[in-house]
């Protein structure tokens, strides 16, 4: 015997077939996997943790922080200037520890 939902499920399909026609449900159904397929994708990069190339910091980013674990102040300066401040700074505490 049929129930409830089952009988929702039915009418739904009638109604389908009769508002676009039995030559348009396969293109409602392809639609409608398509729009499934891309949540799911959607859905699983939300939740995947993130990659090491994402959390690995750029070269801008470690070229400050060794600066500033050197002392070296970055504040105005390019990252020119300061490449150029850390190797003088690591020649010259070369030159003190040999």
């Amino acid at each position: 015997m049929i129930t409830g939902w089952e009988w929702i499920v039915v009418l739904g399909i009638v109604a389908v077939l009769i508002l676009w026609g039995p030559k348009k449900l396969p293109e409602l159904a392809k639609a409608i996997g398509e729009a499934r397929k891309e949540f799911q994708k959607a859905s699983k990069e939300v939740t995947k943790p993130p990659s090491e190339e994402e959390t690995k910091p750029s070269g801008d980013d470690l070229l400050i922080e060794t600066a500033q674990m050197l002392g070296i102040s970055t504040e105005g300066k390019t990252k020119e200037q300061i490449a150029r401040e850390i190797v003088e700074k690591g020649k010259t505490s070369k030159e003190n520890n040999p």
